[in-house]
């Protein structure tokens, strides 16, 4: 049970930091995908809107990082909260049980970024399928957070029959 208990923790810890350092490179991420959402493209005759809002996003990219660099350093920040919070989840691995409260944290946080993307997103203009593309974290984070909770409540459950000294 502690093995399959570990084993989401690690797959999640790998979600969050792979998330989170993909914050880093968005401009270059940007333009390494521009061919594929450039005019005349499969992607721009399939779905126009996603590959305008590509082109619009890389464009505030560009000028911004020539005009105003420093301004970069908040998805730098973004970033290292995602392996910050990774780090966390630390606790779960040495002791679930006791540390449970940090799953519970991280499904609250979940939900709170659905409500973010949800309310914040259109007040900032985002279209509504990024709206759902940035909601995706808490959507595919909360399933497996819910199905380690279970298992870190049933390994309680098991450690509460367990005889005092075993």
């Amino acid at each position: 049970m502690l093995s399959r208990i570990r084993a989401l923790v690690l797959f999640f810890v790998v979600a969050l930091v792979l998330s989170g350092v993909t914050a880093f490179p968005i401009q270059s991420q940007l333009e390494f995908l521009e061919p594929l959402f450039a005019a005349d493209t499969l992607l721009n005759n399939a779905w126009p809107e996603l590959a305008a809002w590509l082109q619009y996003v890389l464009k505030g990219y560009r000028e911004t990082n020539v005009a105003y660099p420093f301004m970069g350093y908040g998805t730098d920040w973004l970033a290292f909260a995602h392996i910050a919070i990774a780090g966390a989840f630390w606790g779960v691995w040495k002791d679930p049980v006791r540390n449970i409260w940090i799953v519970e944290w991280a499904m609250a946080c979940c939900v709170g970024v659905l409500v973010l993307a949800i309310v914040c997103g259109p007040i900032r203009g985002i279209p509504w399928f990024w709206t759902i593309a940035d909601s995706s974290f808490g959507i595919l984070g909360l399933p497996p957070l819910l199905w380690l909770r279970k298992e870190i409540l049933e390994l309680a459950a098991q450690r509460a029959l367990e005889p005092a000294g075993a």
